[in-house]
Formats: structure tokens, C-alpha cells, sequence
């Protein structure tokens, strides 16, 4: 599971610009909006687009979840736990990486 979660990982690290917001709070909401969603686009769930930002969050998880399924053919053939599963995994990877093992201290600054 740890080598397809970097599999993961990797793609977003290449391809979205998203992961780059300047504040650590921002972030964190960010991945949360962003990964919640792909997972449950993956899973075949409903997907909440009420507020701006779930629409913004949707339209990113949509492209992601998108790409996933087209470069990653084992994930299409998991089921809902194992997506779920592999999703917990990658979204705990981008926090730390993102986030709590960043070594960008601006990140926290309230001021920034």
C-alpha cells in the first residue's frame, strides 16, 4: 500500500498547483476538501458542492480523481475500502508533506 500511495503522492507533487497555498491553516483545509472529495468521486458517493469553496474543492478532486483512474488502473479495480484506505493513507502523506514536515516556517505566520 505505501509504494501506491507514493504512486499517488507523486502525481500531485508534479501536477497540482493546489498544494502550494501559502498558509498552513489553508492547507489543511485545502487536502481535506480536495482528498475527501476525490475519494468519494473514486467510490461512486455524493459529493457536497453547496459553498464556493466545495465547488472549487470538487472541480480539483473531479481533474484528480480523473487522472487517477487514468494513470493508476489498480485503484479502479479496488473496492470502496480499500479506496477509502488508500485515500487515508495519501491524505495523512500530503499533510506531513505539505504541512507538519514542511520546511517552509512562513507557512505559519499569521501575519503572511
Amino acid at each position: 500500500m505505501k509504494d501506491r500511495v507514493e504512486q499517488l503522492v507523486d502525481y500531485i507533487m508534479k501536477k497540482c498547483l493546489w498544494q502550494f497555498h501559502s498558509r498552513a491553516w489553508d492547507r489543511e483545509k485545502q487536502n481535506e476538501g480536495i482528498l475527501t472529495k476525490t475519494m468519494q468521486i473514486l467510490c461512486g458517493e455524493p459529493v457536497e458542492k453547496e459553498t464556493p469553496a466545495d465547488k472549487c474543492y470538487w472541480v480539483d478532486a473531479f481533474f484528480l480523481a480523473e487522472n487517477y483512474k487514468k494513470n493508476y488502473t489498480w485503484l479502479v479495480d479496488m473496492d470502496k475500502a480499500e479506496i477509502k484506505l488508500i485515500m487515508q493513507g495519501l491524505r495523512e502523506r500530503i499533510d506531513f508533506l505539505t504541512i507538519t514536515g514542511s520546511l517552509n516556517k512562513e507557512i505559519y505566520d499569521p501575519k503572511y
